[in-house]
């Protein structure tokens, strides 16, 4: 499934959180973790003199070694060969140069920081991750104060797999596949049916009918190979606001893991991620992977 899996961490509970993830596919695939702490260059405040500026230096980078040190420790216990890294510049950079020189084939980052300014540029730099990686990246948000369990979370039972018809969304599904025949988890396919397109919530039922139909041809075509795969599939179609439809029904079926194409069949775009990839990357408490 996976060979080199890399987590960057910023030493925040919410990337502990990411590693535990991470941690567990790797012991599931058999594959490396590697470890990025990247220290933001660009966070230096101007006025300090060289002493200062070599002093703040060493400060983090005693920081990142702690934080890769961490993962280490952890992954030595399930038997997962590590990769520790401390490099310096800017953060998104620094990682999508280390996937291309190291062979990474999945990124699972936290979004959360330490303080209110922290979260809001670890979960920037994730953002910019998603929008320029050419491998997945599993966003892990979640809270501080939720209890990690001892050695990873070996939890993925429900896989929810929102499809478009684009080929962001079939490369996506393919890797919500593939976790869900790892775990042995059900997989749950959805189609929404975005009225908000037509600018009134009751849109035709002529208009509904065919993006209906487009729907459940979209649909059909990933629970048929789950099907091969011999994975527990449902498939529903929704109607109404896109990332309200998915979250609501990814946390009704108490889902562990969303997969989502950044860049869907729809113009409607957010910077560069598509508006609805974007609000359910930042909305959602369940992990959400993401494919180009």
């Amino acid at each position: 499934m996976y060979d080199n899996i890399l987590v960057p961490t910023d030493g925040s509970r919410g990337a502990e959180s990411a590693i535990a993830r991470a941690l567990d596919l790797a012991r599931t695939a058999n594959a490396t973790t590697h470890v990025l702490y990247a220290i933001d260059e660009s966070l230096e405040p101007s006025q300090l003199d060289a002493a200062a500026r070599d002093e703040l230096r060493s400060q983090s980078e005693k920081r990142g070694r702690g934080a890769t040190v961490q993962l280490d420790e952890q992954a030595a216990d399930l038997g997962i060969e590590t990769v520790r890294a401390v490099n310096e510049g800017i953060p998104y950079r620094e990682i999508l140069d280390y996937i291309d020189e190291n062979d990474i084939d999945l990124v699972v980052m936290g979004t959360h920081g330490r303080t209110g300014a922290e979260r809001s540029r670890f979960g920037s730099t994730t953002e910019r991750v998603i929008t320029h990686a050419d491998v997945p990246v599993m966003a892990v948000h979640l809270t501080e104060d939720e209890d990690l369990p001892e050695h990873g979370y070996g939890m993925y039972d429900h896989v929810v797999i929102p499809i478009d018809g684009s080929g962001a969304a079939e490369r996506a599904a393919a890797h919500g596949l593939s976790i869900a025949e790892r775990y042995g988890a059900d997989v749950h396919v959805i189609y929404v049916i975005d009225t908000t397109t037509y600018g009134f919530v009751d849109a035709p039922g002529s208009i509904v009918g065919l993006l209906k139909q487009g729907g459940q041809n979209a649909i059909e075509d990933i629970a048929a190979d789950a099907r091969e795969r011999r994975l527990p599939v449902t498939t529903d179609i929704l109607r109404g606001v896109p990332h309200e439809e998915i979250l609501a029904y990814a946390t009704g079926v108490n889902a562990d893991v969303i997969t989502m194409g950044t860049r869907g069949q729809t113009a409607d775009m957010d910077g560069f991620l598509g508006s609805t990839t974007t609000r359910v990357v930042r909305q959602s408490e369940i992990p959400v992977l993401t494919t180009n």
